[in-house]
């Protein structure tokens, strides 16, 4: 049986298997059902399985002939707090949970990709088979890498896939060098003096300092980093008073910094916590800088790129193979990628226009956009996704 073929004849099998993850959603490192799941069916095709690595991670061993090469393929399991405002049959059962980010039809298309490689799979050498917990906040690959995932597992590469709203179904997209930027938090405290707000004088308000610092922020993107590097500061919360005819003690600003290089980074806390300093300073006020390094940027290294888009020509045809724009989204597959070589791709999602929905709410359908309460992952993609999951793996191990 050719690859397609294989794949399309088990297409209902595995949509069916998506809609339940879709339908039983599980959160950060709470992954057990679906950690099940996965392990049940990797053991029924025979594939070898090793849990807990990350708390909830799943990590299947497929072997062929006597090399000693091995090469790892990565799918997320977890979902986000997000109430589902899809009406669907497979909407999420599990109030304030969603799978909103196509974590669901992650898991799945390497399920696909697995069963076809156990069952027919041409290569010389071991897939890994790595399903992790937690990308959403919780830096899963960090902690699948801290609990010995490459010293357990020695591969030469791994390769990671996202779904992507925007980019039409039956493409792939992938760009050398980052292709995701660095995830940042700031929080800042600004320490005034109180007083009635008819009489000024009598106080330091928080407030004017505040918005001093949020002005200067952009300076720094305007002024001190070299135009041609991508960054973005955010201030996205101020919070401060409680009551209009008051001068605050405090005010607390928050926001995020996205990077494609730790060079720029590092310059951009380095200058934000100056301007926070001396800013206050100068007002006579105080000021608390708190700055928090979530996950690194996403960056691809280019023979695996180059490699890989040969793939997706076989996969999907030239037309089909795009250069993807970097984005200024984060992922935690950039761990795995500071550790060893690797690329991180995407497959299109479409527009929305493959989500069932009952007539009297179709016309009540929010965005398809990931991280949205009306999002959904395409199942027409699971056949596709899961042929490249296995020609990669059969060029990359082919016998030598």
């Amino acid at each position: 049986m050719t690859l397609q073929a294989d794949l399309q004849a088990q297409a209902d099998d595995f949509v069916a298997l998506r809609r339940d993850l879709h339908a039983h959603p599980e959160l950060c490192f709470q992954e057990h059902r679906t950690a099940d799941l996965v392990a049940e069916r990797l053991q029924s095709w025979g594939i070898p399985v090793h849990r807990g690595l990350g708390r909830t991670g799943v990590v299947g061993i497929l072997k062929r002939g006597a090399s000693h090469r091995a090469l790892g393929l990565r799918a997320d399991m977890d979902a986000l707090p997000i109430t589902e405002h899809n009406r669907f049959a497979h909407a999420s059962r599990s109030a304030g949970k969603m799978h909103a980010c196509g974590h669901d039809g992650h898991t799945t298309m390497l399920l696909a990709a697995a069963r076809h490689l156990a069952l027919h799979g041409q290569f010389d050498g071991t897939v890994y088979l790595v399903f992790q917990p937690a990308e959403e906040g919780g830096g899963g690959a960090r902690e699948m890498i801290a609990d010995g995932l490459f010293e357990q597992f020695p591969m030469e590469a791994i390769f990671g896939l996202h779904n992507w709203p925007g980019i039409p179904a039956g493409h792939f997209a992938v760009c050398k060098g980052p292709i995701m930027a660095s995830s940042n938090e700031f929080r800042i405290v600004v320490r005034g003096k109180g007083a009635h707000a008819a009489l000024p004088q009598l106080g330091i308000d928080p407030v004017p300092v505040a918005c001093q610092m949020v002005q200067a922020f952009q300076t720094i993107i305007t002024r001190n980093k070299k135009p041609l590097d991508a960054a973005v500061i955010s201030v996205t919360m101020i919070h401060t008073g409680e009551a209009n005819n008051v001068v605050p003690d405090v005010c607390e600003i928050q926001g995020t910094v996205r990077t494609f290089s730790v060079g720029v980074l590092d310059l951009i806390e380095r200058r934000m916590a100056e301007i926070t300093q001396h800013t206050a300073a100068a007002f006579g006020a105080t000021a608390e800088f708190h700055f928090h390094r979530n996950y690194p940027p996403t960056i691809n290294h280019d023979r695996e790129v180059t490699f890989l888009r040969d793939v997706m020509h076989e996969v999907a045809g030239p037309k089909h193979t795009l250069e993807m724009e970097p984005a200024m989204t984060a992922e935690d597959f950039s761990f795995f990628l500071e550790k060893k070589p690797g690329a991180y791709f995407m497959i299109g999602n479409g527009g929305g226009e493959h989500r069932d929905a009952p007539s009297d709410a179709q016309r009540q359908l929010g965005p398809c956009t990931l991280h949205n309460p009306h999002y959904d992952f395409n199942d027409a993609l699971i056949p596709q996704g899961a042929a490249l999951w296995v020609r990669l793996a059969e060029r990359w191990l082919a016998p030598r």
